[in-house]
């Protein structure tokens, strides 16, 4: 996990893209559904960077075989977050599986707050990304 988690750090997008299978399921502490894609998965983790800015710090990393978790603290909107990043690679090193928890709950709202205003955005890149890669 250490090529994503530096990716992540050094916010190299096209890295943290490169990591990601095409049928990521990404799972949001924050939204009741899943989703699914590549596309979408890259593009909320860029909204994440750009909500959570220079302050993101992996805290810990713990291996399991294909199951990894990455535990970070940051701030939004002034309330202090711990969270962890769930992931699961494919036979391949891919990223198939992603789940975040983040806690406290005062922190966990701050941040789906801040996402959502992120959310338009964080839709057409997906959409543009995916007409790219199409060629249409």
């Amino acid at each position: 996990m250490r090529a994503f988690r530096e990716a992540v750090e050094t916010r190299d997008e096209a890295a943290f893209d490169r990591l990601l299978a095409d049928d990521v399921t990404f799972t949001s502490p924050v939204a009741f559904k899943p989703y699914e894609g590549r596309h979408i998965t890259a593009a909320i983790l860029r909204g994440v960077i750009r909500v959570m800015g220079d302050d993101f710090r992996y805290i810990r990393e713990i291996n399991d075989g294909d199951d990894h978790a990455l535990v970070f603290e940051s701030t939004v909107d002034g309330k202090k977050l711990t969270g962890c990043d769930f992931i699961h690679v494919d036979a391949e090193g891919k990223i198939d599986d992603f789940m975040v928890m983040v806690r406290p709950l005062s922190a966990a709202q701050a941040l789906s707050a801040a996402m959502g205003a992120e959310f338009g955005r964080i839709g057409e890149e997906a959409a543009a990304a995916a007409q790219a890669e199409s060629g249409a």
